[in-house]
């Protein structure tokens, strides 16, 4: 009876001490980084809801276009989560990120339900601008925790992140149908609180922990790769299926239990690697002391050594590879370069998609056939940002291929993109929705991952959302002064073409490949620019890339398990 007793205390012990580690573990902080980026691309999914507001609030085109361009600027612009990082540990970016999104999108859900009244266009453009911006709270948050945690690795950790971001959109459209089937109004709603309990819920685990590398945590990270890469199979069969049938209230709910499983599925993962870590300490401290767990909290940090003032060197920047400040490395030329090449490269893409409904018009496609392959960008857009986080690792890892390199391979396949359409070859828009979402995925984790190579990453979380600022400043150029200008400048020649005379307020409607081919050929040549930029990157880099990047990393742990052998003994 008493040995009864005593397996029953020891196995209960056992579990309590698994279950702690589970908590702590940088795998199930990892998968819980996977769970919050999986829900953070609200903006990805405005034109589901955009109508509603346009209808309840009477807004004309142009100011929902202006209340779009607020939601634009809040989803990019993260300085602000960047600095507050800098100051604080992760979950208290995570809980202003989730104050954020609820209060955002509540404010908007109060006056379209009416259960307030209808506030002042600025108001709305706010309210819009805060309940996206919480994106970029949850990008700081977990993303950026991640590549400190997994250093060797942040090539696929960035793509894998970023490409749950890329599936984001989809993930919510399937629950929301589950949840209210076609309600826009409480959609608005949904999105609002859905993200921010999500982050709530993992406050305790993101946290940053000492980068320890094993030798199969590529391994590992290959496994979440085909779970991924099964939810997207499924989401993009489930949207072809939506689009070619109407689907009942079951059948919704059905589709969003699957996709839930999906994403919960690495959990199986999680626990296996942990069990497995778990056990190898276990066995250590047989015959030693307790040592701290391998995924220690480094929260708290030693003091530092009295630092120069920043302003002072500014302009003296260290090595390529070493933790730049913020200053050094906003006024250094990589940085720029960088910075240029994302406004143009990137801008054209996301031009080339926020019209890709209207280039579709403008050359005769069938709406049903618009509606499916502006759905399928979200697809593709994961494809691009999972394959250019994993290649662009190996490629580096094995053969010292450089990043830069990679992203100006992506550029050059962006320009052809931009040709089709310039030119309105048949059929040619199924080919360049394709490209335009691979390509607007695979820039992100190309660039997140050379600005960490570059600057270090002890400001990593300031200077990854600078070089995301870049993109509203493309975006605008691109696609408002060029874009938007010259398919109304055509429009308004076609309307004087049929003797008619435009009246106030009247939407503008273009037909034929004039609509957009100017725009593209000034777009192509914005990409070849930033082609031509980012080679300069390449040659300025080169040294870098030849070296061994992550080889202070390994320094590091070989120190500290050197240090935890001898306090051993």
């Amino acid at each position: 009876m008493v040995l009864h007793q005593s397996s029953t205390t020891r196995n209960t012990k056992q579990i309590s001490s698994f279950s702690l580690h589970l908590i702590k573990g940088r795998w199930s902080m990892f998968f819980a980084s996977v769970l919050i980026m999986s829900l953070s691309g609200a903006g990805y999914i405005f034109a589901l809801y955009s109508g509603e507001i346009k209808t309840t609030l009477g807004y004309d085109q142009s100011t929902l276009n202006l209340v779009s361009t607020f939601k634009d600027l809040g989803g990019t612009v993260g300085i602000m989560s960047g600095l507050i990082n800098e100051i604080s540990p992760p979950w208290v970016v995570l809980l202003l990120g989730a104050a954020m999104s609820f209060s955002g999108y509540f404010m908007i859900w109060l006056p379209v339900t009416g259960k307030i009244g209808k506030p002042p266009v600025w108001q709305m453009c706010l309210f819009i601008f805060i309940g996206a911006n919480s994106q970029t709270f949850a990008n700081t948050g977990a993303l950026v925790t991640c590549v400190t945690n997994f250093p060797q690795g942040r090539g696929a950790v960035l793509g894998l992140l970023k490409g749950f971001v890329g599936l984001s959109g989809a993930i919510i459209s399937q629950l929301y149908h589950a949840f209210y089937g076609h309600d826009p109004k409480s959609l608005i709603l949904f999105i609002g609180w859905l993200p921010a309990v999500v982050s709530l819920v993992f406050l305790p685990i993101i946290r940053v922990l000492k980068p320890v590398r094993h030798g199969n945590d590529l391994k590992i990270l290959y496994n979440f790769l085909y779970v991924s890469l099964g939810l997207a199979g499924f989401l993009m069969a489930v949207i072809i299926a939506q689009h070619s049938f109407q689907f009942s209230k079951a059948e919704y709910t059905a589709t969003a239990a699957v996709v839930v499983t999906l994403l919960l599925a690495p959990m199986a993962i999680v626990i296996r690697e942990e069990l497995k870590l778990w056990k190898a300490n276990q066995d250590q401290m047989v015959d030693r002391l307790p040592t701290k767990s391998i995924a220690e909290d480094i929260g708290s940090k030693t003091p530092l050594e009295k630092e120069v003032s920043c302003w002072r060197t500014a302009f003296t920047a260290p090595e390529r590879g070493e933790d730049f400040t913020i200053l050094q490395a906003l006024f250094s030329m990589d940085m720029l370069l960088l910075f240029a090449t994302t406004a143009f490269g990137v801008g054209g893409v996301l031009t080339a998609i926020d019209n890709l409904a209207q280039i579709g018009q403008s050359l005769g496609y069938k709406k049903a056939t618009i509606s499916t392959f502006v759905s399928l960008v979200s697809i593709w857009n994961y494809l691009g940002r999972v394959g250019a986080g994993f290649v662009s690792e190996v490629l580096f890892v094995k053969y010292k291929f450089p990043r830069p390199l990679m992203l100006t391979i992506v550029l050059c396949i962006a320009c052809v993109g931009h040709l089709l359409i310039a030119f309105g070859v048949s059929c040619g828009l199924y080919f360049s929705s394709v490209v335009m979402g691979f390509c607007n995925g695979a820039q992100w984790p190309l660039i997140f991952a050379i600005i960490s190579e570059i600057c270090g990453l002890k400001y990593y979380s300031t200077l990854l959302n600078w070089g995301a600022a870049a993109i509203p400043v493309g975006t605008y150029v691109l696609n408002v002064v060029v874009a938007g200008r010259l398919y109304d400048k055509e429009a308004e020649r076609q309307m004087r073409a049929k003797g008619m005379v435009r009246k106030a307020g009247q939407d503008l409607t273009c037909m034929g490949v004039e609509c957009y081919r100017r725009s593209f050929f000034i777009i192509t040549g914005a990409t070849v620019f930033a082609c031509l930029l980012s080679i300069i990157l390449v040659v300025r880099t080169r040294d870098l890339y030849r070296g061994d990047i992550y080889k202070k990393f390994r320094d590091e742990e070989g120190v500290e398990r050197k240090m935890g052998e001898d306090n051993n003994k």
